[in-house]
């Protein structure tokens, strides 16, 4: 992984601060803030769906595990909130049981969120400019892998995309937009030996 002295990644293994994560709501929030930078509870709520009553609520929760943060206003008035990360890392497969478990939950809020966003996307898709569509992508790969090559090959992908995150971009060009790109890597458990055998 390359290394950007703009990048604040997080290592994310209080159970506690996972689990106040693993809400599609703040999931979102976050991502947004993350993404556009600082902005009101009412540009959040506008932004994610939401009412500005929820979103100041799912705010001072992300807050109080210290991933959001309020700013000061130059006018006064409603004060804007601003990530204090530009990412996150959380271990499904911690040694301590309850780490892993809300690791879990927010990958399985992250999957409901992504979810939601594609269904979002699709319902509003005519109504982008071609080029928006003709970008887009709906692929699916099914690989004969070892574990080892799935590892390499989700390296290859992050060290591809890296450059690109939103919150560390410098160098956008006029005309670029914030774009969702997700990565699934898993042995499918439903195709026979599913993960192949223990060695």
């Amino acid at each position: 992984m390359q290394d950007n002295p703009r990048e604040n990644r997080r290592r994310l293994d209080d159970p506690e601060a996972l689990e106040a994560l693993a809400h599609p709501v703040r999931l979102n929030l976050l991502g947004y803030l993350m993404s556009e930078g600082p902005a009101t509870a009412s540009a959040c709520a506008r932004a994610v769906g939401d009412s500005p009553s929820n979103s100041s609520y799912h705010l001072r929760v992300l807050a109080k595990h210290g991933l959001v943060e309020p700013v000061e206003s130059g006018d006064g008035r409603e004060r804007p909130w601003r990530a204090t990360i530009t990412g996150l890392d959380t271990t499904v497969d911690a040694t301590d049981p309850d780490v892993a478990a809300s690791a879990l939950s927010v990958a399985s809020a992250s999957l409901q969120l992504e979810y939601q966003l594609a269904q979002a996307h699709l319902r509003t898709r005519g109504m982008l400019p071609t080029k928006w569509r003709d970008a887009d992508a709906f692929s699916n790969y099914g690989l004969r892998v070892t574990p080892e090559e799935l590892r390499t090959l989700v390296e290859k992908i992050d060290a591809l995309v890296r450059p690109y995150i939103a919150p560390t971009r410098a160098d956008a060009p006029a005309g670029s937009a914030i774009a969702e790109l997700s990565v699934l890597a898993f042995p499918r458990p439903t195709f026979g030996n599913a993960g192949g055998e223990e060695s």
